[in-house]
């Protein structure tokens, strides 16, 4: 649909800057297209205006038109309301908002889905579907639930599976496939970040962004996560003995739950000009890890807490605390009410009206994790902008050094390597991931 016929729609029908690869998308009429484009290019507009045009033109009967994501929350997200707001009013016969369902006058469906129980598409025929976030998809999807219901007889559907990579994983597999196919129908469109957002905004995430991470999310590449789950660690470069600390400031406490060991990293943020001189690697503004606990066995949550106050129950500043969202299920949750709950018990004694819990109802993925702690250590641009006391944290300089990827994987961790590791760079990526993830950017897409 070209952009002035677009533009008779709705008002939502913007017309769209031109972009080259973007026009070539749009164009390809091949059954399947693979998308794998950087973050905030444009992919998922493209996405929704060519589902919808489908969906308005589709002149077979109980036409059903899906964009999916991997889970319900992020497909209502981002689908729902611009959907509903591209559909002109004359092509809705009605909307179903608890089943995230538009009826259109031709009898077609569109629906917002949640792929994290992908037996949803089943049971009916599929005339086209958006899967968007693919590589966060189960690998199965495709292959299990997705092909089969695109091949009813006498009305073949067709596919877009876009997003960010995800190391080399299913995603990468199958764009692999769209640009060696031989009977014509896969498509690969790809294209990086940097051709449809301002170049201050790209220069903005390289510098927040460790090198991997940026090529991934920005440039659209199919990274290949190995070895050392955090590889920018420098002992050299990242260990300061004697890193200030600050009693009036922030203090921030990082948990993840277990038994053995039982941990917690201590942090603050701090500003480096009066006191780190000749580092032009260092950033000016750094996460400091000023201290930990590690009980090696047999430790409990309440163990934990009391470790912290007796090494900062002296502190005279605010205490925020991060940490593992699920509450320990392998702590003392059993034992008597969340580990949450104990760690407010314990805190709010020693510190009364100061401490505060910033803890968000599901864990990010693991890889986001890492990949937030790997840009805090070093961003593309070369700066460091975390460092950590060995004197003080010595434990969580041997997870740094020592926290492997499990091999043939898609980068996430290898947690059977060693017993011992892990734990302490978790806890300290549920507060990177929260407090220093990158900032949301506006999309500026490109014309069709």
């Amino acid at each position: 649909m070209a952009a002035a016929q677009a533009q008779l729609l709705t008002p939502r029908w913007s017309v769209l800057r031109p972009h080259a690869d973007q026009a070539r998308l749009w164009n390809d009429h091949r059954r399947f297209q693979v998308v794998p484009a950087g973050r905030r290019s444009g992919k998922t507009e493209l996405a929704k205006r060519r589902g919808v045009q489908l969906a308005l033109n589709c002149d077979r009967p109980q036409g059903w038109f899906v964009f999916g994501a991997p889970t319900y929350a992020q497909a209502k997200r981002i689908y729902w309301r611009d959907l509903n707001l591209l559909l002109p009013k004359w092509a809705v016969r009605g909307r179903s908002a608890s089943e995230l369902t538009i009826h259109l006058v031709n009898g077609a469906e569109i629906t917002v889905l949640g792929l994290d129980a992908p037996e949803r598409i089943e049971g009916r025929p599929l005339d086209w579907i958006c899967c968007d976030e693919y590589g966060n998809m189960k690998e199965g999807v495709w292959r299990e639930n997705i092909r089969p219901a695109l091949s009813t007889v006498g009305r073949v559907g067709g596919a877009w599976l876009i997003g960010v990579p995800e190391g080399r994983n299913h995603y990468y597999r199958i764009a692999q496939k769209a640009q060696t196919d031989s009977q014509a129908d896969w498509g690969y469109h790809h294209w990086t970040s940097s051709t449809v957002l301002d170049a201050a905004e790209i220069e903005a995430a390289r510098s927040e962004l460790d090198e991997l991470t940026f090529q991934q999310e920005y440039e659209g590449s199919f990274v290949n996560f190995a070895g050392r789950a955090y590889y920018p660690f420098d002992r050299s470069k990242h260990c300061v003995t004697g890193l200030p600390y600050d009693p009036r400031a922030t203090l921030v406490f990082c948990f993840d739950f277990n038994v053995s060991p039982g941990i917690a990293v201590v942090c603050q943020e701090l500003e480096t000009r009066d006191w780190l001189k000749g580092r032009d690697d260092v950033d000016h503004l750094v996460t400091a890890a000023i201290g930990e606990v590690h009980i090696p066995r047999n430790s409990t949550t309440p163990a934990v807490c009391r470790k912290l106050i007796q090494d900062w129950g002296q502190h005279a500043g605010q205490v925020v605390c991060y940490g593992d969202a699920t509450g320990g299920a392998r702590g003392t949750a059993k034992v008597r009410g969340s580990d949450w709950d104990l760690i407010r018990d314990e805190l709010r004694q020693a510190f009364p009206n100061r401490v505060t819990f910033r803890v968000p109802r599901q864990n990010p993925r693991e890889r986001v994790r890492v990949n937030a702690v790997n840009s805090r250590l070093r961003s593309s641009d070369g700066k460091i902008h975390l460092l950590v006391d060995p004197t003080k944290a010595p434990m969580l300089v041997e997870d740094l050094d020592g926290v492997i990827l499990l091999e043939g994987g898609s980068g996430e961790l290898d947690k059977k390597h060693d017993s011992t590791l892990t734990h302490l760079t978790d806890a300290l990526g549920y507060y990177i991931e929260r407090a220093h993830s990158v900032g949301k950017t506006r999309v500026q897409t490109a014309a069709v």
